[in-house]
This record gives C-alpha cells, sequence and structure tokens, in this order.
C-alpha cells in the first residue's frame, strides 16, 4: 500500500506524463477476498455469478476467480460437446439440468449487460435420442418414469416410431427409444462461458490468471473426538510464466478446478491424513481424456439429426449446416488415454467408432474424419456425479467438481446452489444434499445410470 501511494504522488507531480515509475506487477491478484474461486471455467464462474446475485449489498461479497490458463486452450468448458439433456436416472442431475435449462432459455435477463451485445448461445433444440436393446429396455423405462415425476418433457419410441421418424436410423437390434422434446440438444460452450464472466466482472468479481500452488491453515484438535479440523487463511497464487505469487487472504475457497480439483485439495492436505479417518480420504477427482471428431458427409441425417447415443455408447450429433458431424465413445475403463497431453488418437475412431456408427446410421459408411480434438472430464472414479458441498474438515474449501462430463450443462443450477450454502447456509432451490462429500467417507455411491 505505501508503493501504491508513492506511486500516485509521482503521477500527480508530473502531470501529462506516462511515466509509470515504480511499477507494480500486472495482474496481481487482491491481497485480501471473502472468496476465492479456484478454476476459471463455466462452473466457477457460475459460482461467482450467483455469489454476486445473491449478495444483499453492493459489493458485500469480495469474489475473486482464478483461472491457471489464459488462453483456455485446454479448459474442458470451451472443448466440450455443447449438449444439455434431462435424460438421466438420478433425479438430482434431472433437477439440476432442468433449472439449467430454465436459466438458458431466458439468458439475457440473468446475464444481459447494459450498452453490450445480447447473449447468443446459438441453442439447437433437436433433443436426445436415447437407444436400448432388449437389455436395456427396462431401465429406459425405469428412467422415463423417475424423468416425467421429476417434470422432464421425454417420450417412450418403439422401433418403428423411431423408423417413421429418423428413416436415415437403422433400428435393427433396438428395442426401445427415449427422446427429448424440451429443453434438451446442444450449444456454444465458449458463448455461455464468455456471458457468465462479462457478466459477474460487471458486478464486482475480481479475475486473476495464475496457479494456486500453495495455502496456509490453522489447525484445530478437537480431543474428545479425536477429529483434527483445518481452516484456509490464505492461498498463494503463482503469476504466469513467473516464480512471483502473490499470498491472497481469504474466508472461504472453492474447489471448482474440474480435471484438477484433486491436486487442488491435495494442496490442503485433503486424503494425506491417518488411515481409515475421514482425514485420510482424497478427492476422487481426475482428469480422463475424450476424443471427439468433426466428420463430413454430405448425405448425412440432415437437420432433423438430434443427439443421438447408442447402446453401443457411441454418439453423434449434427454440427452446423454444411453437412458435418461431430462424434465420439467414452473408452473402457482398460483403454483409458494417456492423460499427460491432449493429443488425439485417429485409430480410436477407425477401429471403435466408425463399425458401430455406421451400423446404426448407414449413411456414415461414407465419411471422412475432418478434423477432431481431445478435452478433459473432471472424472469422479467413485461414482461419476459431482461433489457440491462443504469438505468435513477443511472446513472453509467447498467443491463444485467431479460432474464426469455434465458440468457445463449443470453448471447455472450448480452455481446457483453452491453460492446458497455459502451465503445462506443450506440449500435453498434444489436439495442437492445427496452429492455431499461424506457419501464418499461413508463408501455411499450416488449412481447414474445414463453416463456418456
Amino acid at each position: 500500500s505505501g508503493l501504491a501511494a508513492m506511486r500516485k504522488h509521482a503521477v500527480r507531480a508530473m502531470p501529462g506524463s506516462d511515466w509509470q515509475p515504480l511499477e507494480i506487477t500486472p495482474g496481481l491478484p487482491p491481497e485480501r477476498a471473502d472468496v476465492v474461486i479456484v478454476g476459471g471455467g463455466v462452473v466457477g464462474w457460475s459460482v461467482a455469478y450467483w455469489l454476486k446475485r445473491k449478495e444483499r449489498i453492493r459489493d458485500g461479497v469480495r469474489v475473486l476467480v482464478v483461472e491457471k490458463d489464459p488462453t483456455y486452450s485446454q479448459a474442458s468448458t470451451v472443448l466440450s460437446v455443447g449438449g444439455i439433456r434431462q435424460q438421466f436416472s438420478l433425479p438430482e442431475n434431472i433437477h439440476l439440468s432442468l433449472a439449467s435449462a430454465e436459466f438458458l432459455r431466458s439468458i439475457n435477463e440473468h446475464l444481459g449487460v447494459l450498452n453490450e451485445d445480447p447473449v447468443d448461445l446459438q441453442f439447437n433444440h433437436s433433443g436426445y435420442l436415447f437407444i436400448a436393446s432388449e437389455k436395456g429396455a427396462g431401465i429406459m423405462e425405469e428412467n422415463y418414469r423417475t424423468q416425467r415425476y421429476a417434470g422432464a418433457k421425454v417420450t417412450l419410441l418403439s422401433p418403428a416410431q423411431v423408423k417413421e421418424k429418423f428413416p436415415w436410423l437403422n433400428t435393427e437390434g433396438v428395442a426401445l427409444a427415449s427422446y427429448g422434446l424440451e429443453n434438451e440438444g446442444w450449444f456454444d460452450p465458449w458463448s455461455l462461458l464468455n456471458a457468465l464472466r462479462r457478466k459477474a466482472i460487471s458486478m464486482g468479481v475480481y479475475q486473476c490468471f495464475g496457479e494456486v500452488t500453495g495455502r496456509v491453515t490453522s489447525d484445530c484438535l478437537l480431543d474428545a473426538f479425536e477429529m483434527s479440523f483445518k481452516r484456509i487463511r490464505y492461498v498463494n497464487v503463482r503469476m504466469p510464466n513467473s516464480l512471483e505469487y502473490q499470498p491472497v487472504e481469504c474466508a472461504i475457497v472453492v474447489n471448482a478446478a474440474g480435471a484438477h480439483s484433486g491436486k487442488v485439495a491435495d494442496l490442503a492436505g485433503i486424503g494425506s491424513g491417518p488411515k481409515d479417518t475421514l482425514a485420510a480420504v482424497p478427492v476422487p477427482v481426475e482428469p480422463r481424456k475424450r476424443y471427439v471428431y468433426v466428420l463430413h458427409c454430405p448425405d448425412g441425417p440432415g437437420l432433423d439429426t438430434p443427439f443421438l447415443i447408442d447402446y453401443s455408447g457411441v454418439y453423434c450429433r449434427r454440427e452446423g449446416l454444411g453437412g458435418n458431424y461431430i462424434a465420439g465413445l467414452s473408452p473402457e475403463e482398460e483403454e483409458e488415454p494417456d492423460t499427460r497431453d491432449l493429443e488425439v488418437d485417429y485409430n480410436f475412431f477407425q477401429d471403435r467408432i466408425w463399425p458401430l456408427l455406421a451400423h446404426r446410421v448407414p449413411a456414415f459408411e461414407c465419411t471422412k474424419v475432418a478434423s477432431a480434438w481431445a478435452g478433459y472430464y473432471d472424472y469422479n472414479t467413485f461414482d461419476q456425479n459431482c461433489i457440491l458441498g462443504l469438505h468435513p474438515l477443511v472446513n472453509n474449501m467447498y467443491f463444485a467438481t467431479g460432474f464426469s462430463g455434465h458440468g457445463l450443462q449443470q453448471s447455472p443450477a450448480a452455481g446457483r446452489a453452491l453460492a446458497e450454502l455459502i451465503l445462506d447456509g443450506g440449500f435453498r432451490t434444489l436439495d442437492l444434499s445427496a452429492l455431499g462429500f461424506e457419501r464418499i467417507f461413508h463408501q455411499e455411491p450416488v449412481l447414474e445410470r445414463s453416463i456418456v
């Protein structure tokens, strides 16, 4: 603060000069914040937006978002395929996506900024089409009942109805299909990320590009229960391409670091306690690489193509209006690719995806890969569902991670839920208590059948 005062005094002494004496390193985060959000993807910015939306007085909550990748070139948000659906088996996932779809429908009421262009997500409402074999038809019917009860607009189709509606589809082996009638399709992830960031910054959120590399904690031991509680007092933010770091005093830390959330939790000592105790339970989130292939097929299904999910696991959807399509497949556990880089394995398409895709959509027998990319899932190895809430021992670290591929589509509702937990002391609009960290320690997975 003394250095800053000296700079101001020197500038006043030389009016009209553009010389800046005693230059302070630009880009440093503020020295204090009420809430530090680690991760500037769509989930992190959603939490930041809702915290400011819910504050009772202007600048009542000082929020800092820290993102380590200024280019977002490896960010999971912008490397997503952009889908949103309500066809899940878990009520919490259905409600998260329904609430997020409502947010996206009225996005300019939420994220519009005065004197700025309106937000255009390029939302394509073509729906999801899930296909089930005889083996999976019973599960699809159960999921359908759960979805309808939760308020999702979906319908079941027989093989004949599927063929009538989508004549380009091969219905061999199809016993049943589920089709989303509302609030399903795909949109541009980059547009949503920028809209959330632009709005949050206009509301007073601070952003910083850097990496959280350490923390300072205070400990409290409760002898009666033989439990040690921690509280994070500072986080150290290292600047890009530099050894310089800035300590940021904070009251709350939100771990929204996506695929790297496990490493951020390690910095707080989570998972390093005595064996068979809660302190020894790590955050089970790790990066998993997923390939996305862009196909060019002029004679493909056309404009009426939904987001198709075959029972083999292969998916595809239309991309734009020029005969391009997107396709992919999650690998089996034993064939998970190396996550040290984002290189694409084109043989994976030729060997694993193309035969299945061409069988289901014969038009894809004559297609070629125009381009491809890879991105990371923040994969929850425990039950493939998000971890949302406060850590029981580090009592000012909140989690919004482990979405396992659902983070983009659930981010608006998840951000609101976490802001409620922080500012209101509990969930208000959606009861998401089943998605807390405690389920991991108690070995009580919350299983989702519809993982893509």
